[in-house]
């Protein structure tokens, strides 16, 4: 509801540049709800998350590095190296319709391939971590060297392309894509909440809490956990697509391992295990980064490594878990403001239980307890 209120509010009262930012760091808790799915209910801790969320970038800018030119006419990088014909594996992404499958497809499609050779070797732990992100480093390094295939480091500029006849790049299509951007929040939301809950979401904590328990009662967790690990994929496809048309580049950066590890430090600051937190975590810490960045370029890491510190020795369960845990509550009673009892759930005691509590104490010598 937050967010559908904020989609409704925002563009109104928001310049286009802020809203425009909004927009990037929602599309972002996109990619956060996969990491959530898989670290937050099934405990696999992945670095390589970039790798999905820059094949979606790459599948939208490819499209739309197509859609802006004449007929017969190349990209401008291919002509600096020579490229006198389109690849063929660029041909497909002229197609809108194949360019709409294929962002989400492509990355569920390596996901799922990457995720079954190593699940089922019971890869699991600090080893499937350090797996991700050398796959993470591997695709970092093949995009970065083919400058003739897909210009390299330089990356794919989408800013100057025209989607359904409007400039991407205008403050109406980026206004278009904010509300797509809440819609497809809200809908990766709904279904990651529909898998987290009855026997698939039961099965998913089971493998976090006690996967050899659960492979002795007769599941395969490799199944499941090759599941979720695509679906958190394709994720990431659609956040890296979302991301690219409104930052108005994809390039190899998106791999870059300290990217992928900033996902995971957004799932644990909004709440692990709460998907809403994950949302959360995606949008405020970015927002910070942004604000704080415009002001004192240099101080942001030191922010950023500070509040990592701060969650992981104070608040475990992060900002989500903390408010569910009555955190303001504390808080207030640390300032000396603490709300009266009657305010707290459950401390409330029954007219009989409290009659029978007054009648116990006046029992007592003094009537103290």
């Amino acid at each position: 509801m937050l967010i559908v209120a904020a989609s409704l509010i925002l563009p109104a009262v928001l310049p286009p540049f802020r809203l425009n930012l909004l927009g990037r760091f929602l599309s972002l808790g996109i990619v956060a709800l996969g990491v959530d799915l898989i670290w937050g209910y099934t405990g696999l801790l992945s670095l390589g998350q970039g790798i999905f969320f820059a094949l979606g970038g790459y599948a939208i800018g490819m499209h739309l590095s197509l859609n802006s030119l004449e007929p017969g006419q190349l990209p401008e990088f291919f002509g600096l190296y020579g490229v006198k014909e389109l690849p063929a594996f660029w041909q497909p992404f002229a197609s809108p319709v194949f360019t709409l499958i294929a962002l989400w497809t492509i990355p569920a499609l390596v996901a799922g391939l990457l995720g079954y050779l190593v699940f089922r070797n019971r890869i699991k732990g600090v080893y499937f971590s350090i797996l991700t992100q050398a796959a993470l480093l591997v695709f970092f390094n093949f995009f970065n060297g083919q400058q003739r295939l897909i210009n390299g480091t330089n990356g794919l500029k989408t800013d100057t392309a025209r989607l359904f006849g409007e400039l991407v790049g205008s403050d109406a299509m980026q206004r278009n894509l904010f509300w797509l951007t809440v819609l497809l929040v809200v809908a990766a939301w709904l279904l990651c909440r529909w898998l987290t809950r009855g026997r698939f979401g039961d099965a998913l904590v089971a493998i976090r809490d006690d996967e050899p328990r659960m492979r002795f009662t007769g599941y395969n967790p490799t199944a499941y956990k090759t599941l979720v690990f695509t679906v958190a994929g394709a994720l990431a496809g659609i956040s890296g697509a979302l991301y690219t048309v409104q930052s108005g580049i994809v390039s190899p950066q998106y791999m870059a391992v300290p990217f992928s590890i900033e996902m995971v430090i957004w799932v644990a600051v909004g709440g692990r295990g709460t998907l809403i937190g994950a949302v959360l975590g995606a949008v405020l810490i970015n927002y910070a980064k942004s604000l704080i960045s415009e002001q004192l370029p240099e101080t942001w890491l030191f922010v950023q490594g500070a509040l990592f510190l701060l969650v992981v020795t104070g608040l475990p369960d992060g900002l989500v878990g903390w408010w569910r845990q009555g955190g303001l509550q504390q808080l207030l009673a640390m300032l000396g403001r603490a709300p009266r009892a009657s305010t707290y759930p459950g401390l409330d005691l029954d007219p009989a239980v409290q009659a029978e509590k007054s009648s116990f104490l006046s029992q007592r010598p003094g009537g103290e307890p």
